[in-house]
């Protein structure tokens, strides 16, 4: 029933959103700022309304680590499809997803993503793997965060809720090239809401912890050349600590 209604919401709010997007275009050539913010603000809403049909139990861990007023670079482990609308739902302010390219050709929700500084990245074509990654930098330049999942897809190891596929390299250019902050993010349970049962939605405990902004110009040069692999060790122990705790309770 969940998953339905989901579909239902989806769907509705996708076509009756239409005008409303139309509307904050207009907008938007008068008050960028202030279109932008709607738009942030609208799909968060929508967002945390398809957590609560979808039952999620959500606790958030050291929000306080989240800058509220400088762009950064968002990285989190990636389980469930529900990781995008959980993380999203809590950023501060304007905020882009780097998003697989098959995701550009899904009517209407492109156009959502595209307003929303969404970028587009086709791994099998390194050219264009650059055009995004220069595009995100730029985005960062221009006060916006970016979010990236650096496994590169969603890891289906749900034996073993603690690893982590390795990290992608390049998109850690975002961070190097403009010496904004990286903020670890890790996500545990959302596989249990969609995944472990797909098709079906099932209500589950979530937990979304942030840790400590990363500033790159404090690492050793060693850490700094292999950014991702330093990142790969924060975020992993950030994870196991929390399973640790999930398993004691």
């Amino acid at each position: 029933m969940r998953t339905i209604l989901i579909g239902i919401y989806l769907l509705l709010y996708l076509i009756l959103g239409l005008p409303l997007l139309g509307l904050e275009w207009v907008i938007s050539k008068f008050n960028r700022p202030h279109a932008d913010l709607s738009r942030l603000r609208m799909v968060q809403w929508g967002f945390k309304c398809i957590s609560a049909i979808a039952g999620v139990k959500l606790t958030v861990k050291n929000q306080e680590y989240v800058p509220k007023n400088q762009a950064v670079l968002y990285i989190g482990n990636h389980r469930s499809y529900f990781d995008i609308i959980i993380t999203y739902a809590r950023c501060p302010g304007l905020t882009g997803y780097i998003s697989k390219s098959g995701m550009n050709k899904v009517p209407i929700l492109r156009l959502w993503m595209k307003r929303l500084y969404c970028l587009f990245l086709d791994r099998t074509d390194p050219k264009q793997g650059m055009k995004v990654i220069l595009t995100a930098i730029q985005h960062i330049k221009d006060g916006i965060s970016i979010c990236i999942f650096p496994e590169g897809t969603r890891n289906k190891d749900y034996d073993n809720p603690a690893s982590l596929l390795p990290f992608k390299d390049g998109s850690f250019k975002i961070a190097q090239k403009t010496g904004c902050p990286i903020v670890p993010m890790v996500l545990t349970g959302t596989a249990d809401l969609f995944e472990k049962q797909f098709p079906w939605v099932h209500s589950s405990n979530v937990t979304l912890t942030y840790g400590k902004p990363i500033d790159i110009s404090t690492l050793s040069k060693e850490d700094q050349k292999h950014l991702g692999a330093y990142c790969q060790k924060v975020m992993q122990d950030m994870l196991l600590e929390e399973l640790g705790k999930r398993q004691v309770h």
